[in-house]
């Protein structure tokens, strides 16, 4: 149930500047607090949302930037030190936190259908499966995305963005807000854990060593959801094997595997193709040119068996075939449609159907379609934050710095610093921009040494790249971060040590 609107609002420090080229207020250090009761798994949650605005500070202690955070709080827990702080990042670069916030972890959810479709009037609905029951939530927006500025010093002049545009310049910037945050709010004594998605996974990688390493803050647990490379190698043959197990997951789904394998359960033909890709396919790939004739027919033979491409296709490209090829070919002389790649479950309808890449990623129009209408509402009109501000779905935060990225390593690192420190990957199946078979061999990258087998899992789901938006998945999803909560949480109280 939501009680609209009780503001005990602009708490901090009711500062405003002036934003650059442009006279839209920015609030530099504002909370506005709201008070809400919500039903999860059938139990009254009681909890505050606080829509707030937190600086960035420069090292004489200046505000260079103001970050949107949304911060939810159980409200009928008097003692917190054991009450997990879940702190949420999106991706992008440049990707508000938007959708986790508002169709994932959060207690209001969007309107979509069951499969994650838009559907009308838009609007905001509760979360039954949110995962505030057990954990605090903050989510929050990087520089220049949601309602998130960079600030002009008392000259007007803007700071140079190099210091939040790069792999490690954010992660850097976000630790010290991450550290101020949790100083604000009395979480120090708090299990703490990092979610991110997409490049936030990269994000959430980098921050936990960060944190670890320069505030002494340790991470109870890091959830990557469909993760990026996060800095180590996938480049030549290990990329191009790696992408046949996606090809199989989308072709199954479309019904264009041969029936021996169409007949089966998706997991059963996915293992199938993985043993393939690994230990057959990387081999062969790998010799390229002076790969004996018979083997390479061989070799498209069985491609075409687990892609449904043809075997001219696969021919013509040499065993390499491009994934935009993929998405633009797999239905081309059955339905003439393209697949999405963020979730390839999604149709799109190009002008024509020659070509080597969709016209569009027919996905993401479909989520702008419903999240953008739905996080403009949310805050204005639940949570009380109105500002002429454009809610920025993808800031402008180019270019970006991709040098010296060594957030995964770094992550592997802290977790044999830190024996507290456990990792979850979520990925779904039918996304074609960060793989599922790509987010399992970061896995095997971070287990390097095989003594981290039992703090590394991995979930998979039947969706894509926001595998949440699916209703079946939602629930299993978070049901999924509730046990790794629960899991990460058994006999720290015994002390950080290795076993």
């Amino acid at each position: 149930m939501y009680f609209k609107h009780l503001l005990t609002g602009l708490l901090v420090v009711s500062a405003f500047a002036k934003a650059y080229s442009q006279k839209i207020p920015v609030p530099v250090d504002t909370t506005i607090v709201t008070k809400h009761t919500t039903t999860i798994k059938g139990k009254t949650i009681p909890y505050t949302a606080t829509a707030g605005f937190q600086p960035v500070f420069d090292q004489e202690g200046a505000p260079v930037a103001s970050l949107l955070y949304t911060y939810y709080k159980r409200s009928d827990i008097k003692d917190d030190q054991e009450r997990p702080l879940v702190i949420s990042f999106n991706g992008g670069p440049g990707s508000a936190s938007v959708w986790m916030h508002i169709a994932y972890t959060g207690p209001r959810i969007l309107k979509i259908d069951d499969e994650g479709y838009p559907v009308q009037p838009y609007g905001i609905k509760s979360n039954p499966n949110s995962i505030l029951d057990v954990a605090d939530i903050v989510f929050v927006n990087p520089v220049n995305t949601g309602y998130s500025r960079m600030l002009p010093n008392e000259k007007g002049e803007m700071p140079d963005k190099k210091q939040f545009f790069g792999v490690n310049a954010d992660i850097k910037y976000l630790a010290d807000w991450v550290n101020t945050f949790v100083t604000r709010n009395n979480r120090w004594r708090s299990p703490k854990f990092l979610i991110g998605e997409s490049y936030g996974t990269t994000r959430v990688s980098g921050l936990a060593a960060e944190l670890q390493d320069s505030k002494w803050m340790f991470i109870n647990g890091v959830i990557l959801v469909s993760p990026t490379e996060i800095g180590f190698d996938f480049d030549g043959p290990v990329e191009v094997a790696n992408r046949l197990p996606y090809f199989t997951a989308a072709a199954w789904y479309h019904n264009m595997l041969p029936p021996a394998l169409q007949q089966k359960d998706l997991t059963e033909v996915l293992a199938e193709s993985e043993d393939y890709a690994v230990n057959e396919l990387l081999p062969l790939i790998v010799k390229s040119g002076y790969l004996d004739a018979s083997k390479k027919e061989a070799a498209i033979k069985k491609m075409a068996y687990y892609s449904g491409l043809s075997e001219k296709t696969i021919r013509q490209n040499n065993l390499e075939v491009p994934f935009n090829y993929f998405w633009k070919d797999l239905l081309r002389d059955r339905d003439g449609l393209t697949i999405g790649r963020l979730d390839s479950r999604y149709k799109g309808m190009d002008v024509k159907e020659s070509g080597d890449r969709p016209d569009y990623n027919s996905e993401l129009t479909s989520w702008l379609h419903s999240f953008t209408p739905a996080i403009n509402y949310y805050y204005s009109q639940e949570l009380g934050l109105m500002t002429d501000l454009p809610y920025n779905m993808f800031g402008p935060v180019r270019p970006w710095d991709r040098s010296n990225n060594n957030a995964g390593p770094s992550l592997r690192r802290a977790m044999g610093v830190n024996p507290n420190l456990n990792v979850m990957i979520q990925s779904g199946y039918y996304d074609g921009a960060t793989t599922y078979f790509n987010a399992k061999y970061v896995m095997w990258q971070l287990n390097a040494s095989g003594k981290l087998a039992d703090r590394l899992s991995f979930k998979g789901y039947r969706s894509g790249h926001m595998m949440y938006l699916r209703n079946e998945d939602l629930i299993k999803a978070n049901d999924d971060i509730r046990e790794f909560i629960k899991k990460s949480s058994v006999g720290i109280e015994k002390g950080a040590m290795h076993k």
